[in-house]
């Protein structure tokens, strides 16, 4: 009769170079576990606080890889006559903000409520957030928490996801702040835009890389 195998237990080097191995994901960012493969549909979001004011950027990495994929261009300038403020997300090559052209064949970027989904449906020719330019322009002038729905590419796959902002203009400055972002880890699968709880959300913080670090069992408990 064959005995049932013990469970055996790791030998300390080993588990010594599996907690090596956490660390260095950690040294090298979030990126490893933002671009691992999920047989389940996974929520990956990271709260954020930046104030991107008039004459600034903001480069926008979804899944923190150190690549950016959007800009979000506050660009100021002035005249002889006159002072403007253009605020625009400036997709890099082969990702979309959610939006269409209107007026004047302006690529407007909608301004999402909370809900909205964001996925294969949508138009994602989106570009111009708001324009205090001798008039008013685009759907970002003074609005609070809404959001921008985000179409990037990972690995040549197509990701979908959403950055939250508010905006306000005090004529002709426009200032923008980006509270959060997130995206699907599932290739073409839609985003609820504002979707920050649940079992499928991971939640990145600066405790994060610390969770990474202590392995599995850290990482599970960043997962909410």
């Amino acid at each position: 009769m064959l005995r049932p195998r013990k469970a055996s237990k790791l030998s300390v080097p080993l588990s010594q170079r599996l907690n090596g191995y956490a660390l260095a994901a950690s040294a090298a960012g979030v990126g490893a576990l933002a671009l691992a493969p999920s047989a389940q549909a996974k929520i990956v979001y990271t709260h954020a606080h930046h104030v991107i004011t008039p004459g600034h950027n903001y480069a926008l990495d979804l899944n923190h890889d150190r690549t950016t994929d959007f800009t979000i261009q506050n660009y100021y300038g002035c005249n002889q006559d006159w002072c403007f403020d253009v605020l625009s997300a400036i997709p890099a090559a082969g990702n979309g903000a959610q939006g269409a052209r209107g007026f004047l064949s302006i690529p407007y970027a909608y301004a999402l409520s909370g809900g909205a989904e964001i996925g294969l449906k949508q138009p994602f020719s989106g570009k111009l957030m708001a324009s205090d330019n001798m008039g008013y322009l685009g759907r970002w002038l003074n609005v609070t928490n809404r959001y921008l729905g985000l179409r990037f590419q990972i690995k040549g796959k197509t990701h979908y996801g959403w950055a939250r902002l508010s905006a306000s203009d005090i004529s002709p400055r426009i200032t923008a702040t980006l509270t959060g972002y997130a995206y699907e880890t599932v290739a073409n699968k839609s985003i609820i835009a504002g979707k920050t709880k649940g079992p499928d959300v991971i939640t990145m913080e600066k405790a994060t890389l610390g969770r990474l670090a202590q392995g599995a069992h850290g990482i599970a408990a960043g997962r909410k």
